[in-house]
């Protein structure tokens, strides 16, 4: 590398690096991928002044601001059980200062069940979806059984995003309803 670095006269660089606010070419359920996240949850709160704040205030910063910054990257990457913790200690402790009452159900999003949904979200658009490119990069690279999705990931490297989505496949399908349409997708003798 460092020869080829020399006569290209170039930078060696290394993954994993940041494009579109996504980490690329980190491990999806590296915890180091969340360090952005958080840090930016710290910094919002940091500028909140909570004490001047109601409880739906706070509540409603929580739902609107706090929940969106880790969205963009549960649409992709499955939330550490460890992140969870810490999230939920901030969002905690901001909606909490200073009260004395402490009330459960007020509506602030389970993130486990967010992120899972989120990546969800990704299995219902490959099946409603032939000629989008994403698709068809996939079909490409797993081949595609007979229940028109592709075939599970089983290799270790370079697919723990897909992975992480298609391994919800199972619990997505059964909760699906299939409409035979112009039966493409559908084998009346082997779909339920």
């Amino acid at each position: 590398m460092e020869i080829l670095k020399t006569m290209l006269g170039c930078e060696v660089g290394a993954l994993s690096t940041i494009y579109l606010g996504l980490p690329l070419g980190a491990k999806s359920m590296s915890m180091e991928i969340w360090n952005g996240v958080i840090e930016k949850c710290e910094k919002k709160l940091a500028r909140w002044k909570s004490q001047y704040l109601s409880m739906g205030g706070r509540l409603t910063l929580i739902n609107y601001v706090l929940d969106a910054l880790p969205t963009y990257m549960m649409s992709l990457f499955p939330i550490p059980p460890g992140i969870i913790n810490r999230l939920d200690s901030i969002r905690r402790k901001f909606l909490w200062q200073g009260n004395k009452d402490r009330f459960e159900g007020l509506g602030i999003k389970n993130l486990k069940n967010q992120s899972k949904a989120l990546r969800m979200i990704w299995l219902w658009e490959y099946s409603n979806e032939n000629r989008s490119l994403w698709v068809r990069v996939l079909k490409a690279k797993y081949e595609e059984n007979d229940n028109w999705m592709i075939k599970e990931v089983t290799t270790p490297y370079g697919v723990s995003l897909w992975k992480s989505i298609r391994i919800l496949w199972n619990e997505f399908k059964v909760n699906t309803i299939v409409k035979v349409a112009d039966g493409v997708k559908t084998v009346i003798w082997k779909d339920d």
